[in-house]
């Protein structure tokens, strides 16, 4: 009976949608955020492998995409520092500062926490005359925490929680100024669940593994700003697989692939009340409709409410393809794709990247290259410094 229940709600989840394939799906309808900064990948391993890392093996980048790869990392501890100036095509003073770091307590469980914050620079505030009457600096910044475990040889999973701060006004008390309304800090709670599966593979040039790792990310609160309106956090899946095999004894290489899809509504929904299909205009949800939606409503919709059905929710999906080759596990070269639909937002870009790693201390380099015209993402570099705090303990005992 039970069996024959879960069969039936798997049929309906996958075919409902599909009923609305028929209709338009040709339309800009992104999903808009508060906290964008939240998606940006952190690190420049990531970064140069088309933005990708539920599936790569562990390093000490891992509590952002996927914190259960703890446990299968070489050292016992790790602590890096990332840097990445952003869309410095529009304005030359947003970054991305992201600090990390992780403590195995032995082969099967680990702690790991991650610190970012966000400058969105300088931003001259008007009123409805264009009067200028302050400048503003918002920025976001988040803390986390999480705990991962093995439960098998091959198998682990994590838990985060996470606290969001994002101050779009930065103490400018806009109701003074001939603004429409005040604007608050906005704040959130959130948590990640994560798997990670790491199986190694016997071949004839050495020893390869099969990895599998998964990521819902960011399922929390909302954020408001003006204390009537509610926006969604960047709640994610993020699911991917990834094959790394050796060549020899000293050159090695690693092919992942991964998709990514927002659990967040859309506004432009097909759950709009007296919506009209033949009229595009229509479909859009009011403001007070859309901040009336609770996360957890917005989660589920999230898969069904493309006015354009399954077809428009598959557009929703954002993938990417990473390679990275290593010589000697010191030395590194990666590149990738990542590619978004052109009416979801159209980031279509390759990445390249490099890096060396020795027993202290590592190094990496990521950098965008758009293939989407006035890309403001094309030219972005990150640049990550990594430290295995073992190998530097047992620099100081020598």
């Amino acid at each position: 009976m039970r069996k024959g229940f879960y069969a039936l709600a798997l049929s309906i989840f996958l075919i409902a949608p599909a009923a609305y394939a028929d209709e338009a799906v040709d339309i800009m309808n992104p999903i808009i955020t508060a906290v964008p900064s939240q998606s940006i990948a952190p690190d420049a391993r990531g970064g140069g492998m088309g933005d990708l890392g539920v599936a790569t093996s562990a390093d000490l980048y891992s509590q952002y995409w996927n914190a259960a790869k703890y446990p299968f990392t070489t050292s016992n501890a790790g602590v890096g520092v990332s840097y990445t100036p952003w869309l410095r095509k529009l304005i030359g003073e947003i970054d991305l500062v992201n600090v990390n770091g992780y403590y195995r307590f032995d082969d099967v469980q680990a702690i790991s926490a991650s610190f970012r914050y966000f400058s969105m620079g300088k931003i001259n505030l008007t009123d409805y005359g264009g009067n200028f009457y302050a400048q503003a600096m918002p920025n976001e910044f988040s803390i986390d925490a999480a705990y991962s475990r093995k439960l098998s040889e091959n198998f682990s999973m994590a838990v985060a929680f996470r606290f969001i701060y994002s101050d779009l006004n930065n103490g400018q008390n806009s109701s003074t100024s001939g603004s429409a309304q005040e604007m608050y800090p906005g704040w959130a709670l959130a948590a990640d669940v994560s798997g990670y599966y790491d199986l190694p593979i016997m071949l004839s040039t050495g020893d390869a593994n099969f990895r599998f790792g998964f990521n819902l990310s960011n399922l929390g609160s909302k954020v408001t700003y003006d204390k009537v309106t509610s926006n969604f956090i960047p709640a994610n899946f993020r699911l991917g697989a990834g094959f790394e095999f050796p060549f020899d004894d000293y050159n090695r290489l690693s092919v992942n692939l991964e998709a990514n899809k927002l659990l967040v509504p859309s506004q432009r929904s097909r759950f709009t009340e007296g919506f009209d299909k033949d009229d595009s205009n229509t479909w859009m949800m009011s403001q007070d409709q859309y901040s009336s939606i609770s996360s957890v409503k917005g989660w589920f919709w999230s898969f069904a409410d493309a006015p354009g059905g399954f077809v428009e929710e598959l557009q929703e999906i954002m993938w990417g393809v990473g390679v990275e080759y290593s010589y000697n596990r010191q030395f590194f070269v990666r590149a990738g794709y990542s590619n978004e639909s052109k009416y979801k937002g159209n980031r279509k870009y390759f990445t390249v990247g490099a890096g060396f790693k020795l027993s202290m201390f590592e190094l990496d380099a990521g950098y965008v290259i758009s293939v989407a015209n006035n890309n403001p993402l094309d030219g972005t570099l990150r640049f990550t410094l990594g430290f295995d705090l073992e190998g530097l303990k047992n620099l100081v005992d020598r």
